[in-house]
Parts: C-alpha cells; sequence; structure tokens
C-alpha cells in the first residue's frame, strides 16, 4: 500500500511487515527517511536529519556540500557535492558533470508498470500500487521519475528509474543506477555471492567496513565470477532471526552493486547497470529506462527474505505455462556423448531412456553445421546430415514414436571463425577494427545490436524448431564479450553497446516465446553465468551449473536458492566419477540433491551400472510425487554445509502447513556420534504430524508423531550411522 501525508509530505510504502519512508524537503530535496520492520503511521521527517549541524531550515544559504555529504537522498546524483556514491551522473553537451534533481510531481497508481523492451514484474490492481516520483534538473531540461511498486502480499518492493531529455541538447548519461537508499550502519554483515565456472553462487559473508563493497560484471553477463545480488544483515541473523535487506537486479548485462559505509557511520545501498565503459547519448524528446531492481526485507533472518524473493519470482516475473507445472523429465545427451553421436546412438539413449519414464529426448552441442568439436561452424544452423541421418524432422519423429518429447541446444548469440558465416560476413562478429579480437572456447560473439544480424540469428532457431515437433529449447553462451566495436554504432555511442546487446537478447527471447507459446525454454551460459532473474521473464528455468556433482552441487543450490526459486534451478542426475570434479557419490545422494531443481538426467542410460539404471524408474517417482512441493512451496534452509559443518538440509514446506519434504545429506560420517535433531519451522505449531523416511526401510527409520511446535523447539531425530556422502528425505505430513 502506498500513502501520501500531505502535512509532513511523506510518502509510505507498506509491505505486509515492512516501511519505506520519503520524504520531501526544503528546496525540492527527496529524502530517504526509513526502510525497516512496519512502523506507526508518524511523521518520521526527523529521520532525515534534516536540520542537523547547525544549518538554517534552508541549506543551500551555507554548507550545502556539508549538508549534501549527509543528507540520505533518495535518487543521489553527481557533481554537486554528495561525494559520496552516486546513482546518477550526467554530461551535458558543454562537456560538464553535474546534475542535481528536484522534486516536481508524484503520481500513485494500481498495478504495475510496463518497461518497453525490458523485463519487469506484473500484478493488477489487487495485487500492487505504484508510485512515481517525478524531479527535475531545470538547468540540463533532464527529468527523472523514480518509480515503485509495492506488493500487497510480498514483502518486496521493486524500484526503477526513467530518465527523460526536455532540453534542447543531447546529454550523455554516464550513470544510471536503478536503487539507492542509505541506513544508519548497526554492525550489519554483507553476504554476496562468488564463484567461477562449475562453482557459481557460492555464499560469502564478512563485516561491513569502511568505504566501498560489493560485486560487479564486466563481461557483458551477470557471469559465473559475481552475481547481482547483496544483503545487508544483522551480525547475529540466521536462517530464521534477525533484520535482513535483501537487493536484486532484474537485469542480464554488467552490473554494480555497491554498499559505502562512510564518515557519519552511514551506509548507502546502491544497484544498477554498471557505469563502466557505460555512456548512453540522450537526444532531446528521448528517454531511458532502467532495469527494475528488488528490494525485500524481512525480519525474520535469511528463510524469511528468501521466501519474499521466491513468491515475487514465481508470480509476478515467469511468465511461462510451466511457471508452477510439472517439467518434463529429460536426459540430455552432453556428458553421455559430447560430439561423438549420431542418430543411432540418440535413438538407442532415447529407447532406454523411455523404458524407465524419462519423458524428453535433448540434443545437445554438435548436430549442425561440420561441427565434431568446439572449434567450428557456430553461425551455421543446419543440421549435419552425417550425423543426423535421414535429417532432424526423422529423428523428432522416432522420439516422439517412443512417447518422449525432443528437446535442442542453440548458441545463437556466437560464431566460429571457422564456419560458413564468418566467411560470408567477417564484420558481424563484435570486434574493434584494426585489433584481432580475442578469442574463448575458440569462438566470436555476433553483434547482435544490429538488426539484421539479430534477425539472422533469430530465424536460424526459429526455421529449425518450425520443421519439427521441437518442445524445448536449451538457449546457451559460452563465452562472454570483450574488444567492443560494432559497425552500428556511431562513435559517440559506443558506450552504448552493452546494454544494446542485452536489449537485443531480450528481443529474440521475446520473440521466440511470442511465435513459440508452449515452447519450453531454458536459459543456460557455460552453466550459471548467465542465471539471473531479467531470463526469468523469457525461461522458467535455468542451467544452474556445469557441475552436477551432487557435493559441489549443495553449495551451488544453496546459493542460488537463497534468492531464486527451486523450480528455477535446471538440475541433472550425472555419471561417477564426475565429470567436473572427479568425485564419487551414490546415485541415490545424486538423485535427491537433483529433486531440489527441475530433475533430468545428463549421462548414457546405455552404459549405467545394472544398480544404478534400476533406481531410475523410483527417482521419477518420487520427482512425480514429491515435485508439486518443491516447485510451489516454501523454501527452508535448515543446516549449511557451507558454513563448515559436515551436514546440510534444506525443506520445502507446503503453502498450508500441511507437508514438507526435508533432504538430509550426510558428508562426512563421524563413529560413534550423536543422532542430529533437525528442527523445521513454519508449521502448524498445534497441529500434528507424523515424520516419515519415506525411501526407508520402516523398521530401521521408524515414523515419529510430533507436534508442530516440538518440530520447531526440539526437531526431530536423524541417526548419522550410514557413511560419507549419503542422504536422506523425509517427509512430514500433518495427521
Amino acid at each position: 500500500m502506498i500513502t501520501f501525508n500531505k502535512e509532513n509530505n511523506t510518502f509510505r510504502l507498506d509491505t505486509p511487515t515492512s516501511t519505506y519512508c520519503i520524504s520531501l524537503c526544503r528546496d525540492g530535496y527527496i529524502g530517504h527517511a526509513y526502510y525497516g520492520s512496519k512502523i506507526g503511521i508518524d511523521d518520521v521527517t526527523y529521520l532525515t536529519r534534516f536540520r542537523e549541524f547547525g544549518f538554517s531550515d534552508s541549506p543551500i544559504f551555507r554548507e550545502k556540500h556539508s549538508f549534501l555529504d549527509f543528507f540520505p537522498q533518495e535518487y543521489p546524483t553527481d557533481g554537486v557535492g554528495d561525494y559520496r556514491e552516486s546513482a546518477l551522473a550526467v554530461t551535458d553537451s558543454t562537456g560538464h558533470n553535474a546534475i542535481e534533481l528536484k522534486y516536481k510531481s508524484q503520481k500513485i497508481e494500481k498495478g504495475t508498470a510496463v518497461i518497453k523492451g525490458l523485463p519487469a514484474v506484473f500484478g493488477d490492481a489487487a495485487e500492487c500500487s505504484r508510485l512515481e516520483l517525478t524531479a527535475t534538473d531545470d538547468i540540463l531540461g533532464v527529468e527523472v521519475t523514480l518509480i515503485y511498486t509495492v506488493f500487497e502480499k510480498i514483502d518486496a518492493i521493486v524500484r526503477s528509474a526513467k530518465i527523460e531529455n526536455k532540453g534542447k541538447n543531447p546529454v550523455f548519461i554516464k550513470k544510471a543506477l536503478s536503487a539507492a537508499f542509505d541506513i544508519d550502519d548497526d554492525n550489519f554483515d554483507m553476504i554476496t555471492l562468488h564463484g567461477s565456472w562449475a562453482r557459481e553462487r557460492h555464499i560469502e559473508r564478512r563485516s561491513v567496513h569502511m568505504g566501498k563493497q560489493g560485486v560487479v560484471s564486466v563481461r557483458g553477463e551477470t557471469s559465473h565470477q559475481e552475481h547481482p545480488f547483496i544483503a545487508l544483515l544483522d551480525h547475529n541473523a540466521d536462517f530464521n532471526n534477525g533484520r535482513v535487506y535483501g537487493i536484486n537486479f532484474i537485469y542480464s548485462g554488467n552490473f554494480v552493486a555497491d554498499v559505502q559505509k562512510n564518515q557519519f557511520d552511514s551506509l548507502r545501498v546502491v544497484m544498477g547497470i554498471n557505469p563502466e565503459n557505460f555512456c548512453w547519448k540522450l537526444e532531446p524528446g528521448e528517454q531511458f529506462n532502467t532495469p527494475q531492481a528488488v528490494l525485500v526485507y524481512s525480519d525474520n533472518g535469511l528463510n524469511g527474505m528468501s521466501r519474499a524473493f521466491h513468491d515475487l519470482y514465481r508470480d509476478h516475473l515467469i511468465r511461462s505455462p510451466y511457471k508452477k507445472s510439472p517439467r518434463p523429465v529429460l536426459i540430455n545427451n552432453w556428458e553421455a556423448t559430447y560430439f561423438n553421436f549420431d542418430t543411432q546412438k540418440l535413438l538407442e539413449i532415447a529407447r532406454e531412456a523411455s523404458k524407465d519414464g524419462i519423458e524428453m529426448l535433448v540434443m545437445d552441442d554438435g548436430w549442425f553445421g561440420h561441427r565434431s568439436f568446439d572449434d567450428s561452424s557456430l553461425g551455421d544452423w543446419y543440421v549435419n546430415e552425417e550425423k543426423i541421418q535421414g535429417g532432424l524432422k526423422h529423428l523428432v519423429e522416432e522420439v516422439n514414436k517412443l512417447g518422449m518429447k525432443f528437446g535442442i541446444w542453440f548458441e545463437p548469440e556466437m560464431i566460429s571463425p571457422n564456419s560458413d558465416l564468418y566467411r560470408a560476413h567477417p564484420d558481424w562478429a563484435i570486434q574493434i577494427p584494426g585489433r584481432e579480437p580475442g578469442m574463448s572456447r575458440q569462438q566470436l560473439v555476433l553483434d547482435i545490436t544490429r538488426k539484421e544480424v539479430r534477425d539472422y540469428a533469430y530465424e536460424c532457431v526459429a526455421k529449425i524448431l518450425r520443421s519439427a515437433n521441437i518442445e524445448y529449447v536449451k538457449w546457451d553462451m559460452n563465452r562472454q564479450l570483450s574488444d567492443i566495436g560494432s559497425l552500428g554504432l556511431a562513435a559517440d555511442q559506443t558506450g552504448e553497446f552493452y546494454h544494446r546487446y542485452v536489449l537485443a537478447l531480450y528481443e529474440m527471447q521475446e520473440r521466440l516465446i511470442t511465435e513459440f507459446p508452449k515452447l519450453l525454454l531454458e536459459n543456460c551460459s557455460g552453466g550459471g553465468a548467465r542465471f539471473d532473474p531479467g531470463m526469468f521473464y523469457y525461461s522458467p528455468q535455468i542451467w544452474c551449473s556445469d557441475d552436477t556433482d551432487a557435493i559441489e552441487r549443495l553449495a551451488i543450490q544453496e546459493g542460488t536458492a537463497l534468492v531464486y526459486p527451486l523450480s528455477t534451478m535446471g538440475a541433472h542426475v550425472s555419471v561417477c566419477p564426475n565429470h567436473a570434479c572427479g568425485r564419487v557419490t551414490p546415485f541415490k545422494t545424486r538423485g535427491y540433491v537433483a529433486l531440489s531443481g527441475t530433475f533430468g538426467y545428463e549421462l548414457d542410460i546405455t552404459k549405467l551400472p545394472p544398480e544404478e539404471r534400476a533406481m531410475i524408474p523410483h527417482q521419477i517417482e518420487l520427482y512425480k510425487k514429491y515435485g508439486d512441493l518443491v516447485r510451489n512451496g516454501d523454501y527452508q534452509r535448515i543446516l549449511s554445509w557451507s558454513d563448515g559443518g559436515d551436514v546440510d538440509c534444506w525443506a520445502s514446506v507446503s503453502k498450508d502447513k500441511k507437508s514438507a519434504l526435508i533432504t538430509f545429506v550426510q558428508i562426512m560420517n563421524h563413529p560413534n556420534y550423536k543422532t542430529r535433531f533437525i528442527k523445521i519451522q513454519d508449521l502448524d505449531t498445534d497441529a500434528k504430524y507424523k515424520v516419515s523416511f519415506p525411501d526407508e526401510d520402516q523398521k530401521d527409520f521408524p515414523p515419529q508423531t510430533l507436534t508442530g511446535l516440538t518440530l520447531a523447539k526440539a526437531g526431530f531425530a536423524v541417526r548419522r550411522d550410514w557413511g560419507d556422502y549419503q542422504a536422506k528425505l523425509i517427509y512430514i505430513e500433518e495427521i
């Protein structure tokens, strides 16, 4: 709910348990007054400290710089005396760098707004309200509208900005962030997500220190290495207790997320497009829209924050018809065959997979052009009929006859120097004239910011999909951007390239899901380098990581689930020794870990040991039985191996609190060790529940009957005498 108090010129944005206040101060300054636990309906303008340090009512009278250097501006600007991190920086047509915004007008409406060309949350008038707060710099003729969307049932506030040039001369936007707010430092910790290929989104927690700290990407995508998410939390906050501020970015390109602690022990938090190598020429009459940033506040620890993000993305960002429904259990041939396959091998895998209840065959890299290794043919999206004998339509029909769906892999944004496309159009690759471009995985990147290139890449994908009954696409991107140059941009627009690239990607995927509305699209980038909420707008799931090792996946999936629903995480069972790390884990454990994702297989089923092959039908049965609970329940982290323990444990709790599925993984066995008691929250404290191990012998793991209150405060018992890397499923059901 959004309200405006005319007496004290304060906007109040209320979610179910939080309050966000904005105050209009003297001289047109827009101040951030409060964000945190829900507070009373009081005059909170004093929280901006507007009259501190003995200033007069008008800070412009004297000591303006001192005022701006501590005043909590709602959207701080560059070049006029606020020396902390800014949200907006502009160079005018004379080369000067300064912009100062003063309040102009306001508008409160119901529902969400569409941001042309960008993914955005959606909701109707009953679900959310929107504040549009407009400020201007009359010297430049620049008008900025700050847009806030507040959800009635979710503790989330979504922010963005619209920047319009209403002057007579062009201006150059050097920085345009999506959100900023100031809070006092209460001995906060900060959580960020870090990693690399095959070990994405590992959680790092540390104390906030003086100066700037945060995460960035300059790779043209969100990246394996850092992630567009930060959280500030009480030093003693844990999964279920303490204050947590979470900030996430609905965008798939270069980003910055910073926390800056200043001389007065206050924190400025900012998030948006990374200003490095960014410069947008804004002509008179044009506007620039920033992507949306999501702010979540929780009084109930990290699990409370996670639930808010999950609910927002499931209900108000993902549009796919698969958003809450079962996904087909697929088998992907990549780790089974790599490039060494043909029609007969694929059909052999499909025939055996269909016998065990697997529902889709996905043909991965190597089916097109003359591609037998990763050194050629990207861009040549025609079927290699030496491999796919009889053509693609024949293969798909044969798979369909087995009662299975068919899916296919593409990498539409890429081009190989050794390709017919490159030989015909070498200028279509991103490159700086006169400089030899660097390669990664022996490939270059297509300049999809150019319409003719974008149209070619889209038509390649669409033509294949039109040719056969293909129901799933894995859209991959296996390298980052560099050597940024485009024949489609003028010299004074080269700083627009990175953002234009992301807009072009969004346009292509929007076209794809519009032409093929029933398509199940899964995004991927060398594993999880493009796992961000921007992509959820187009695909309900993203390949979480190329590392399918069950133990490594514990840390990857924990960090991912901190922000994103389990239903979005592409997760497969693969063979051992694992192809990425060489570890050997039980097939049962691999299955349980993959159940907390989209669930599928990445292996050659024809070569599996009989005892593992025999487990596949049962694993699929578990997925069918518990899949709805995993997809749509409330995620709850219970224990974390990444914290330095020797077990990992998480749960999905049904929205009606009648059931829960818990996964418990023992990393290391200790001889002669005590029983572990597992506490689970958010059940009905007065109800009675049956606690069972549905996949175990009931003689060894007898069911327990406990109240929800006992389960929350004392927990249930789990013995720990079954060995390293072993896992158990626990099902809790109200009786």
